[in-house]
C-alpha cells in the first residue's frame, strides 16, 4: 500500500449520499439563463444567510452570477454564528479556563489565593465574538457585491420570493434559480414547553443569567452534552436524561464507552433508557416525571433549570413551498438530486433542509457545489466523509465508518489504537486521556474511518479527512513524518498499529 494512493485523485466527482438519505430521483435540470422571461432579475437567489447560505451566495458571485441573500435574522451566519456554534464554542472555552485555573493550575505551579465565575463578563466576550464575526460576513458580502435583504422570504413563484422585511415593508426579490438554505429549528417535545427561563432550549443556554444549581438536559448528543459540560464546569450538577440506552448513538461504541467515562469523571450524571413523562414548572424549579423506557415505575427530578436538546429539525414551513410544489419527505426536508435541484426547475436546496448529517460543514460544502452545479461546473460532496466533533474536554471527533458500521457491511477489517498516555505532548502538558483508533481494509489497508478522543481531536481530524478523501491507507498515514512532540504523532502510531506496530506501546 505505498504512497501513491495519495496521489490518486477521484475521477469522479459527483456528489454521493449518506448510506439510504432520501434524495429526488427526477432527471437532472441543466442550467438554464432563460428559465423566467422578465423576472430574470438575479441568476442566483439564496433564502438562508446560514453557513449554507452565505457561503453560496458568496461562490456564486466569485464566479460571475448575479447573487442577492435573503436573511430573516438581520444578522448573517444563521443558526451557527448567532446562537449555536459560534456563541457555544466561546463558552466551552471560557468555561474550560475556569475549570483548569480552579482544578489544574495549581499542579503546573501557578497559584492564586480564589478563582470566581464573572458571568456578565463570559456572556459579553461570547457575545462580541459573535458580533465581530457577523459583521466580517457583510464585509465579505459587499466585497463580492452579494445584495444583501434583510426580511423573511416566501415563494410566489418558483422565480419570485416575497420577503417581509425587517422595517417592515416588503419587496420581491425575483431570480432565475433560488436555493432555500433555511437550516434547522430546535426540535420540541410534546407536553414540554419551552420558554427559555427554566425550560430552555440550546439558545437559552448561551444565556442564562446565572448559573443553576440543578441543571437536567433532556438528550444526550452533541449539543445537549456540550452544553451540559459549559454549565457542569461553572458549578452546575448535571444530569443528563436519555431515552435510548447510550449517549451520541452515531459515535463509534468503543469510544462513546470511553467518552461517557470521562464524562462521568467530571460529574456528569447519566439516566439513560429513561423517558420524560411530565414537567411541571409551575413552582418555584422544574419537576420532571420520569419511567423507564420499556415502562415501569415512575420517579421524580428537580431542577432549577431543563435543558431540552432533543436534536434539531429542518426549517421548511411557511416558505411557500406547498405554492410551487417542491417536494418534501415526512421530516419536512426537501428532496433533491445529486445536483441540489428539487422537482421544480430552477429551485435548489442544501443545508439542513435536505437529507445528510446537520452540520454547518456540511452545508457549507452543499453550498458551493450546488452554485457550481447552477453555473455549468461540477461540485462534489461525499457525505460519509464530512467530519464530526463533539467539543467536551476531551474532544470527541470522527470521520468514515464506526466499527459496528464496518461489521454491518460485512467487511473484513483491522483496528489499530494508540492511546494519548504513550503521547509525549499529551505527558508534557498533563493532558493525556484519549485515544486514536483507526478501522482499515484487511485486503487493500485503505482507511474506512477514523476516531479521536483527545483534548483537541477537532483539529487532529482533518489529517484523517483528506487520507479518507484520497482512499490513503493506514501505511500512508504511518510513513508520513510527524513533528516530534505533537498529538498528531498519535495518529500516526495507530496507523502503525493498523498494518503494522507501533513504536511507542
Amino acid at each position: 500500500m505505498a504512497m501513491a494512493s495519495i496521489a490518486r485523485r477521484k475521477a469522479s466527482h459527483f456528489l454521493t449520499c449518506t448510506s439510504g438519505a432520501l434524495r429526488y430521483s427526477g432527471s437532472l435540470t441543466p442550467f438554464s439563463r432563460g428559465f423566467a422571461s422578465g423576472s430574470d432579475d438575479n441568476d442566483v437567489v439564496v433564502i438562508g444567510g446560514g453557513p449554507g447560505g452565505y457561503v453560496a451566495a458568496i461562490k456564486a458571485a466569485q464566479l460571475g452570477l448575479k447573487t442577492t441573500c435573503i436573511e430573516k435574522r438581520g444578522t448573517l451566519g444563521g443558526t451557527c454564528l448567532n446562537v449555536g456554534c459560534i456563541p457555544s464554542k466561546a463558552l466551552l472555552h471560557s468555561s474550560h479556563m475556569y475549570h483548569e485555573a480552579k482544578h489544574s493550575f495549581a499542579s503546573h505551579g501557578v497559584k492564586f489565593p480564589s478563582v470566581e465565575v464573572d458571568l456578565p463578563a463570559m456572556m459579553a466576550q461570547k457575545d462580541k465574538a459573535v458580533s465581530n464575526l457577523t459583521k466580517g460576513i457583510e464585509g465579505l458580502f459587499k466585497k463580492n457585491k452579494v445584495n444583501y435583504v434583510k426580511g423573511y422570504g416566501k415563494f410566489i413563484s418558483p422565480s419570485e420570493v416575497s420577503v417581509d422585511t425587517i422595517d417592515g415593508g416588503n419587496t420581491v426579490v425575483k431570480g432565475k434559480n433560488i436555493i432555500v438554505a433555511t437550516g434547522s429549528d430546535v426540535k420540541s417535545l410534546p407536553g414540554i414547553t419551552i420558554d427559555e427561563k427554566k425550560i430552555i432550549s440550546s439558545t437559552g443556554a448561551l444565556a442564562l443569567s446565572e448559573i443553576p444549581k440543578k441543571l437536567v438536559v433532556i438528550g444526550a448528543g452533541y449539543i445537549g452534552l456540550e452544553m451540559g459540560s459549559v454549565w457542569g464546569r461553572l458549578g452546575s450538577e448535571v444530569t443528563v436524561v436519555e431515552f435510548a440506552s447510550e449517549i451520541v448513538p452515531s459515535m463509534d461504541g468503543e469510544i462513546r464507552k470511553q467518552f461517557q467515562r470521562a464524562l462521568e469523571k467530571q460529574k456528569m450524571k447519566f439516566m439513560l433508557k429513561t423517558k420524560v413523562v411530565g414537567v411541571d414548572s409551575s413552582g418555584g424549579t422544574v419537576k420532571l416525571t420520569l419511567e423507564p423506557a420499556a415502562g415501569g415505575a415512575q420517579t421524580t427530578l428537580e431542577a432549577d433549570v431543563v435543558l431540552v436538546s432533543a436534536g434539531r429539525t429542518p426549517f421548511t414551513a411557511g416558505l411557500g413551498l406547498e405554492t410551487i410544489g417542491v417536494e418534501t419527505d415526512k421530516a419536512g426536508r426537501i428532496l433533491v438530486n445529486d445536483r441540489f435541484a428539487s422537482n421544480v426547475p430552477g429551485v435548489y436546496a442544501i443545508g439542513d433542509v435536505i437529507p445528510g448529517p446537520m452540520l454547518a460543514h456540511k452545508a457549507e460544502e452543499d453550498g458551493v457545489a450546488c452554485v457550481e452545479f447552477i453555473a455549468g461546473k461540477v461540485g462534489h460532496v461525499d457525505y460519509d466523509k464530512v467530519p464530526g466533533v463533539v467539543y467536551t474536554h476531551p474532544e470527541v471527533a470522527s470521520v468514515g465508518k464506526t466499527e459496528e458500521q464496518v461489521k454491518a457491511l460485512g467487511v473484513d477489517y483491522r483496528v489499530g489504537k494508540f492511546p494519548f498516555l504513550a503521547n509525549s505532548r499529551a505527558k508534557a502538558i498533563d493532558d493525556a486521556e484519549g485515544i486514536v483508533k483507526i478501522l482499515a481494509d484487511k485486503e487493500t489497508d485503505k482507511i474506512l474511518g477514523v476516531h479521536i478522543m483527545a483534548p483537541n481531536a477537532g483539529e487532529l481530524i482533518h489529517e484523517a479527512a483528506l487520507a479518507l478523501a484520497y482512499d490513503a491507507s493506514s501505511e500512508d498515514i504511518a510513513r508520513v513524518c510527524h513533528a516530534h512532540p505533537t498529538m498528531s504523532e498519535a495518529l500516526k502510531e495507530a496507523a502503525m498499529a493498523t498494518y503494522d506496530k507501533p513504536i511507542h506501546i
